[in-house]
């Protein structure tokens, strides 16, 4: 089974960060990607743009809380996930968000002043970063051994204090 996100988009606020009681820290951001079509019967481009919550836990997220902020472009890689919950007026609800595994921060150092100190690797990357540490970029993407994949975290509450 595969249960796999890609994405590149812009984040639309500034992260929410979080550090729970146990000390893990949980970052969580709103990102908009925006698809650009031609209507060949109206004869103009449309955009659509679609907004995704991303979570991210630990190192992804202390990085997220170091360098990214609204309108910072990023790639991510991550897994779906669905949560449940209760209202205050007792009606079950649900949200679907991407659970974070690799975060790339895009763009040149001018486009984000909070990558002030972030990594720099030439080119059009800042650098890359996985939820089991830093990854340096490649030139071209390598498959990664089934093995490197972190597992959902253990403390991965299905109530984010958010």
């Amino acid at each position: 089974m595969v249960n796999k996100v890609i994405l590149i988009g812009n984040v639309g606020m500034d992260p929410e960060v979080r550090t729970l009681e146990g000390g893990a820290k949980v970052a969580r951001i709103r990102l908009a990607t925006t698809e650009r079509l031609f209507d060949r019967q109206a004869n103009e481009a449309k955009e659509h743009t679609e907004w995704h919550t991303i979570t991210l836990w630990r190192g992804l997220a202390d990085v997220v809380d170091r360098f990214v902020r609204k309108g910072s472009q990023i790639y991510v890689e991550g897994r779906l996930r669905t949560r449940e919950w209760m209202d205050k007026d007792n009606n079950k609800r649900y949200t679907t968000e991407i659970l974070a595994d690799t975060m790339n921060l895009l763009g040149r150092r001018s486009d984000n002043p909070a990558s002030e100190g972030a990594p720099a690797y030439g080119g059009q990357q800042q650098g890359g970063y996985q939820q089991s540490g830093y990854q340096q970029p490649t030139a071209a993407p390598q498959p990664q051994p089934q093995s490197a994949a972190p597992s959902a975290p253990a403390d991965d509450p299905d109530d984010l204090p958010f």
